[in-house]
């Protein structure tokens, strides 16, 4: 098995992109090479311009504003800014859901340049099968 993570994001909700983020970075302080399939929901927050403002998952409840005016009083990084981070100090390949784009009609231009490519599910499942872990959040 090699050395890497391979990560699915599919919620587009900040709480479960910032887990991401995180895990990727803990991933990336260990040496590890991170994949990233960035699909659904997720693939939204990708979005160069028109990105939908991001929310907790509806299990913060009543506590979601005060958990987002502190992350903004604490001026925590996004998960994007998180991802942008450490690819600068580690191996960190971001790809975008070529199925879901292609169902919002939107092509490689139109998201962040971190994103490397639009991929298949089929080309993630390859890069991934020989990952240390593989986490769907």
């Amino acid at each position: 098995m090699s050395n890497k993570v391979s990560l699915i994001l599919f919620s587009g909700n900040i709480d479960k992109l910032m887990a991401g983020s995180i895990i990727a970075s803990g991933a990336v302080a260990n040496e590890m090479e991170v994949n990233i399939f960035v699909t659904f929901w997720a693939l939204l927050q990708l979005k160069k311009n028109g990105a939908p403002p991001p929310t907790l998952s509806p299990e913060a409840g009543k506590m979601a504003p005060q958990i987002m005016k502190v992350m903004k009083e604490k001026k925590i990084p996004s998960w994007l800014d998180t991802i942008k981070q450490i690819s600068e100090i580690g191996k960190v390949n971001v790809y975008g859901c070529s199925m879901f784009a292609d169902l919002l009609e939107m092509n490689k231009d139109e998201f962040d340049p971190i994103m490397k490519d639009l991929i298949g599910v089929s080309q993630f499942v390859d890069m991934s099968k020989d990952s240390s872990m593989t986490l769907f959040l």
